[in-house]
C-alpha cells in the first residue's frame, strides 16, 4: 500500500476531527490512537472488499479456522508493518510532535485468549493472509477476556479485563448477519413423504451478532476476516413491563443471562454453572459460525452437495468439536440431506488439531448436561456413536474394552476428542514427538483404526510480529546483512549462518540484545522499583502457570543458587536476572501457590544484601502479547523445561530462539525439532528421555522420597518451603511440598533437578565466552525460519485443506 506523507497527514487529521470533533492539539492520546487505527482500517477496507470479491469470482476453497481463543495482542503496529505504512506514519506523527510508540502503547491488548492455543490461532490467521490463502477465523467476542492479573501481597488476584471499555477501532459490527442459536427445549422427529422433519419446541433463543476484524496480509493486498460472535437477547434489552412495575432486577435478568455467554473466556468449571456456561459458549460460536458459512456458500448459488469441495472447517482442539453434529444438523434438518450423504460431506469438511496428550485435558461433558442443553445435537451424537460402535464391533468383535475406550458416549460422558476424530478426515499433532505419542500411546486405538487420518504439522509463529515488529533493531541488522527476502521467505534466515563467527556481526547482535535488555530493565524499574543489571543473564520463563510446565523446577534452581550464595557471597557466578510471566487458572490452587512462592522468594532475594545483587527475580504481572514483545527480545535464556512427553509443541521456544535466546530444554514438544535444526552445540538439553518417562508411567517405580533423602540440596529446599525460611505461615507452601513428596512428584521435578543444575552450570560457562555465546545466538536466529507459521500453514493448506493461494490483484 503506497500513500504519500501529505495524503496520510491530511487523511489522519480529517479522521481525528470527524471522529472526535477535536483538533490534534486538543485531542487526547486515546483520541489520536483511535483515529489512527480507524484510518488504517479504512485504508484496508478497499482491499478487504476486493479480497472477498476475488475469492468469490475464482470459486476459491475457503478455510474457516474455529478456535475458542484468538490471542491477537495489539493490532496497530502489526497492521502498519503489513500495510507498509509504518515509516510514513512515523514521519507524519513526528511532524505533528507525537511519537508512534506512544500511540501503539495506548491500544489495549485484545482480551480474546490466554496462552499458546490462542496465540497459535492468531499467528495462523496472519500467515494465511500473508500467503494469500482464503482463510478466516471464527470465535467469540469476549467482553472481559480471561482476566487482568494483579499481584497483591504476592498472590494472583483476578480482575475483569475490560479491554472494550473505549471500543475497538478494528472491528465492524454486522447486525444484518446475525443468526439465532437455540438451547434447551424439546425435540421430536417425524417422517413425512420419506423426509425427516424435526420439531424443536420451547427452546431458548440467543442472537449471535458477528463483529468482523480485518486480517491484513504482509504487503500483498490480501485482507481476510476474523469473525467473532457476541451473544445478545433476540428481541429486547430488558423486560419493560417488569421495569415499569418496579421489578428492576427481573427487567434486566434475561439480558444479562444471555450476554454471559460472551462475557469471559474459560469461566470457572469447578462449579456446575461454570461447566454449563462453557458448553453454551462452545455450541454458541460453532453453531453461529457454521450457519453463517452455509448461508454464504448458498448465496453463491452452489449446490449444498458440493459443500466440502468449497469449504474446509478446521477445529483448533476439542472446544469446537460440536461442529461435527452441528454441521450434520444443518445438512439433515435444514438442507434435507440423508444421513449418509450428510456424513460424507461433514467428515470431508472438518479437520481437527489435537493439542494435548494429557488425558485430563481431553474434554468430556456429562451426558445429562449435554442432552438438556443441546437436545437435537445429542440425538445426532447418539446416532454417530451407534454407527461408529457398529463399525468397531465388526472390526473387533467382543473386544468390549477397546470399544468402550473408543466410544463417543461412555461412562456417562460425551467424549469430545473421540467425536472430533470420528467426525473429521484429518487428525494432526503439533510436533513430531507429540504426534508419535498420540499414535502409539494416547490415541493408539484410533490410529490403528484410522491410520490414514493421522499426520503431523509442527507449530509455527509469525516472524512478522515476533521479529519485524517486536525487535526492530535485530530486524535492521539482519536486513543489512542478508537483504530483505527473508521477510517474505523466512527460510532465507539461514543465510545468517555465514555470519555466526563474524566478530563484527557478533558485536552488532550483542549490542542490540544489550539495548533490548536495558529497555526491559527500565520497564522493570518503573513498574516494580526493582533495579536489574542489563549485563546479567536474563533468564526467562514466560508461559501459562501449570505443574507440567515446571516453573517450580526453575524456582528450585534459584533457591539452590541463593543458598550457595548465602554460604559463600563471593561465589564466582555470572549475575542472573530471573524473569517470570504467567497466569494461573482461577480455580487452579497449586498453580496460584507457585505464583505466590515466586513472589515470596523474589521479596527475600531482592532485598538480601549478602548476595551482592548476584540474583534478581522479577514476576511481571498480567503477562500478555504486548508484554511478551518486550520480554522476548531481551531474553538470553529460554526456559523450556516441561516434563518430557507433556508439552505438545510449545511456541514460546520458537519466539525466543528467533530473537537469539539460547534454549535450556527437555526433549519435549518442538524442543526436539529445534535441537535437530541448531545442533547439540547450540542448545542445552537436560532431563529424562521419552522412554524413561513412559517407563515410569507404565510400570511405576518412581519414588520422590529417594531424591529428597539422597540429595542434601533438595532436602534443604523442600524443608525451606515449610520451616519458616520464608516470612509466611508454615502451611503457606504445604500444597507444593505435598505435591512433590506426599503425592510422589507427578512431573518428576526432583528426578530432573540435578541434571537441570548441571545445565545451568553450562550456561554460566558459555556466557563467559562472548564469541561462543554470540555464535550460538546467531545460529538460533538463522535456524528459526523453520518454525515460521508460514511453513506450517503451507503444510496445512496442501496436506489437509486442499486450499490454494489467491492473488487479489492481477
Amino acid at each position: 500500500m503506497v500513500i504519500s506523507k501529505e495524503k496520510f497527514k491530511e487523511d489522519y487529521l480529517r479522521k481525528l476531527m470527524t471522529m472526535h470533533a477535536r483538533s490534534f492539539e486538543q485531542a487526547s492520546v486515546s483520541d489520536k490512537y483511535s483515529a489512527l487505527g480507524s484510518l488504517i482500517r479504512d485504508y484496508a477496507a478497499e482491499n478487504w472488499v476486493k479480497t472477498n470479491e476475488a475469492y468469490l469470482k475464482k470459486g476459491s476453497k475457503q478455510v474457516y479456522y474455529f478456535s475458542i481463543e484468538f490471542l491477537l495482542g495489539r493490532l496497530l503496529g502489526n497492521n502498519l508493518v503489513n500495510t507498509g505504512l509504518e515509516q510514513v506514519c512515523e514521519e507524519v506523527l513526528s511532524e505533528l510532535g507525537m511519537s508512534l510508540k506512544e500511540l501503539k502503547a495506548a491500544e489495549p491488548d485484545a482480551g480474546l485468549g490466554n496462552g499458546g492455543l490462542g496465540r497459535l490461532a492468531a499467528c495462523f490467521l496472519d500467515s494465511m493472509a500473508s500467503l494469500g490463502i482464503p482463510g478466516h477465523g471464527c470465535g467469540i467476542r469476549y467482553k472481559y477476556g480471561l482476566f487482568e492479573q494483579k499481584i497483591v501481597n504476592g498472590y494472583q488476584v483476578e480482575l475483569p479485563e475490560n479491554w472494550l471499555r473505549e471500543g475497538n477501532v478494528w472491528e465492524i459490527r454486522k447486525a444484518d448477519k446475525a443468526v439465532e442459536v437455540r438451547f434447551g427445549g424439546n425435540v421430536w422427529v417425524e417422517r413425512t413423504d420419506d423426509k425427516l422433519k424435526v420439531h424443536h419446541e420451547d427452546y431458548e433463543t440467543v442472537l449471535a451478532v458477528p463483529y468482523d476484524t480485518p486480517i491484513i496480509g504482509y504487503k500483498n493486498d490480501t485482507v481476510n476476516t476474523l469473525r467473532l460472535w457476541s451473544a445478545e437477547a433476540p428481541n429486547k434489552d430488558f423486560d419493560l413491563t417488569s421495569f415499569s412495575r418496579g421489578d428492576y432486577m427481573k427487567a434486566v435478568e434475561y439480558k444479562y443471562s444471555v450476554e454471559s455467554i460472551s462475557q469471559v473466556l474459560y469461566p470457572d468449571d469447578s462449579y456446575a454453572e461454570g461447566r454449563r456456561l462453557r458448553l453454551k459458549q462452545q455450541y454458541f460460536f460453532v453453531s453461529a459460525g457454521l450457519q453463517s458459512i452455509v448461508k454464504r456458500f448458498k448465496s453463491g448459488n452452489h449446490d449444498i452437495r458440493d459443500f466440502d469441495e468449497k469449504v474446509a472447517v478446521h477445529i483448533n482442539d476439542t472446544h469446537p468439536a460440536v461442529a461435527v453434529p452441528e454441521l450434520m444438523r444443518i445438512l439433515i434438518d435444514q438442507e434435507g440431506l440423508e444421513w449418509d450423504e450428510a456424513w460424507k460431506i461433514t467428515t470431508n469438511t472438518i479437520s481437527y488439531t489435537n493439542h494435548t496428550i494429557m488425558s485430563e485435558a481431553l474434554e468430556k461433558w456429562p451426558i445429562d448436561l449435554f442432552k438438556e442443553l443441546l437436545p437435537r445435537i445429542y440425538m445426532i451424537v447418539q446416532e454417530i456413536n451407534e454407527r461408529f460402535c457398529r463399525e468397531l464391533w465388526n472390526r473387533y468383535p467382543a473386544d468390549w474394552g477397546r470399544i468402550a475406550a473408543m466410544a463417543i458416549l461412555a461412562d456417562g460422558y460425551v467424549k469430545m476428542a473421540n467425536l472430533a476424530i470420528v467426525g473429521s478426515h484429518s487428525v494432526n499433532g503439533v510436533a513430531k514427538i507429540h504426534t508419535e505419542i498420540l499414535k502409539k500411546q494416547e490415541l493408539a486405538n484410533f490410529y490403528n483404526f484410522y491410520p490414514y487420518k493421522f499426520n503431523n504439522k509442527t507449530n509455527g509463529i509469525t516472524h512478522r510480529r515476533w521479529l519485524l515488529k517486536a525487535n526492530p533493531g535485530l530486524t535492521c541488522a539482519i536486513r543489512d546483512a542478508i537483504g530483505t527476502a527473508w521477510m517474505r521467505h523466512p527460510s532465507e534466515l539461514k543465510k545468517l549462518l555465514k555470519f555466526e563467527n563474524d566478530p563484527a556481526f557478533q558485536e552488532i547482535t550483542r549490542k542490540i540484545k544489550l539495548d533490548n535488555k536495558r529497555q526491559l530493565a527500565g520497564i522493570i524499574k518503573d513498574k516494580y522499583n526493582i533495579t536489574v543489571n542489563p549485563e546479567s543473564i536474563f533468564d526467562v520463563q514466560v508461559k501459562r502457570m501449570h505443574a507440567y510446565k515446571r516453573q517450580i523446577l526453575n524456582v528450585f534452581h534459584i533457591m539452590d543458587l541463593y543458598n550457595r550464595l548465602r554460604e559463600d557471597p563471593d561465589l564466582d557466578v555470572i549475575p542472573r536476572t530471573f524473569i517470570f510471566g504467567a497466569k494461573a487458572a482461577p480455580g487452579y490452587y497449586l498453580a496460584k501457590q507457585q505464583i505466590k512462592l515466586i513472589n515470596t522468594l523474589a521479596e527475600k532475594v531482592n532485598h538480601d544484601p549478602v548476595i551482592k545483587d548476584k540474583i534478581k527475580i522479577v514476576f511481571m504481572e498480567d503477562y500478555k502479547v504486548s508484554l511478551a514483545e518486550r520480554i522476548i527480545p531481551a531474553a538470553d535464556i529460554s526456559e523450556q523445561i516441561s516434563t518430557t512427553t507433556k508439552e505438545a509443541s510449545g511456541t514460546g521456544n520458537m519466539k525466543l530462539m528467533m530473537n537469539g535466546a539460547i534454549t535450556v530444554a527437555t526433549l519435549d514438544g518442538a524442543n526436539i525439532e529445534i535441537r535437530e535444526e541448531v545442533g547439540d552445540d547450540n542448545i542445552i538439553i537436560f532431563g529424562m528421555t521419552e522412554r524413561e518417562v513412559l517407563e515410569y508411567y507404565r510400570n511405576g517405580g518412581y519414588n520422590s522420597m529417594e531424591f529428597y533423602n539422597n540429595d542434601p540440596r533438595l532436602k534443604t529446599i523442600l524443608e525451606q518451603l515449610v520451616n519458616g525460611f520464608f516470612r509466611v505461615g508454615h502451611v503457606e507452601f504445604m500444597s507444593i511440598y505435598n505435591a512433590l513428596l506426599m503425592h510422589n512428584d507427578e512431573y518428576f521435578v526432583l528426578k530432573d533437578f540435578d541434571d537441570y543444575i548441571k545445565a545451568h552450570q553450562r550456561v554460566d560457562q558459555l556466557y563467559r565466552q562472548p564469541a561462543k555465546w554470540q555464535q550460538m545466538s546467531i545460529n538460533n536466529i538463522a535456524h528459526s525460519g523453520r518454525f515460521s507459521s508460514d511453513r506450517t500453514i503451507e503444510e496445512y493448506a496442501s496436506g489437509i485443506w486442499g486450499a490454494q493461494s489467491i492473488m487479489v490483484k492481477e
